[in-house]
């Protein structure tokens, strides 16, 4: 699970370099289609933390 969480701050920060060499060219709509994906990566990233806290409380 610690990977996985690891693997999505790494596909978030990836997708944000992303956005910003897109908008950069000029090609906002996509620049904005890309931001939306970040956005939901970054999402589900808290839920994992969320969920990984829980389960490093179990006994």
């Amino acid at each position: 699970m610690e990977r996985t969480c690891q693997n999505q701050l790494a596909l978030e920060a990836a997708l944000m370099e992303l956005t910003l060499h897109v908008k950069a060219q000029g090609l906002a709509e996509v620049g904005d289609n890309v931001r939306g994906a970040h956005y939901t990566i970054g999402e589900n990233a808290g839920h994992i933390k969320q969920g990984l806290a829980r389960l490093k409380k179990l006994p």
